[in-house]
């Protein structure tokens, strides 16, 4: 392996779910460490992540001083897994929606190469459980205006289940996305593609939270709308970090 994995895990109120997601992780794939990204809350998460890092050298804990959003919360992240020598990065939810025994499917073809992989709800053998038709059919059209706006093959393009070569990362200049909430991962994973850079989806069940609430809202979901025509026909406000990388034709496999 390039580097070690991290796996960064962005939380606001996730008590009851941290210690469960953080040892499913730990056992999924022994190596990897665990950046705990929490926004000062309320319900004692960053207390119970600070006594996991004390007991696992491959946990640790970055404390922010207050809730300001998913892509907040991932680009400090970002920051502090790369400038400890990340040669993969993974976006993960901590509410266990995303199965951490997924991660060694998830992680292989970034081993092998490619740029970023997407855990996907919408390709053969993909799912979601639990949900209701009116939720099933509002996220599948979500992902359905994105892919035709953005003009990509991408099948779930607002999942939050990624796994990230550091170098692409850096490439994309991830810290000036200006997106939270889903339109984040839109923006991400469109930066990839733009460059021409690898994009593989790999199945997976997503599966909604047993425990707590949802941090969905209507304003993350009309942030969206604006946003994704705004990726493609507004002003590009970002450049690729690395000399000699141009915009190229998308690469898209399924895995």
């Amino acid at each position: 392996m390039d580097g070690s994995l991290w796996v960064i895990l962005p939380t606001y109120d996730e008590a009851e779910n941290i210690e469960a997601v953080v040892g499913g992780i730990r056992a999924a794939v022994p190596d990897a460490h665990v950046l705990i990204v929490d926004d000062n809350s309320r319900d004692g998460t960053g207390e119970i992540a600070d006594a996991l890092a004390a007991a696992d050298d491959h946990v640790e804990v970055l404390h922010r001083p207050g809730k300001a959003g998913l892509g907040r919360a991932y680009t400090a992240g970002f920051a502090y897994v790369l400038k400890a020598g990340a040669g993969y990065v993974v976006e993960m939810d901590a509410d266990l929606s995303h199965d951490p025994a997924d991660l060694p499917r998830l992680i292989a073809p970034a081993l092998e190469g490619a740029d970023l992989v997407l855990g996907s709800r919408y390709v053969d053998g993909g799912g979601i459980e639990n949900w209701s038709l009116q939720r099933r059919v509002i996220s599948l059209a979500g992902c359905r205006y994105a892919r035709a706006v953005l003009g990509v093959d991408v099948r779930d393009l607002t999942g939050g289940f990624k796994c990230f070569r550091a170098a692409a990362l850096r490439t994309i200049n991830a810290q000036t996305a200006g997106a939270q909430g889903y339109a984040f991962q839109v923006e991400l994973t469109w930066r990839v593609l733009s460059l021409g850079l690898e994009v593989v989806e790999v199945p997976i069940r997503f599966r909604e939270r047993r425990l707590g609430e949802s941090k969905m809202s209507a304003q993350i979901a009309l942030e969206a709308a604006w946003r994704v025509p705004a990726l493609r026909y507004g002003p590009r406000r970002w450049s690729p970090l690395e000399l000699g990388v141009q915009p190229a034709d998308p690469l898209v496999h399924e895995g």
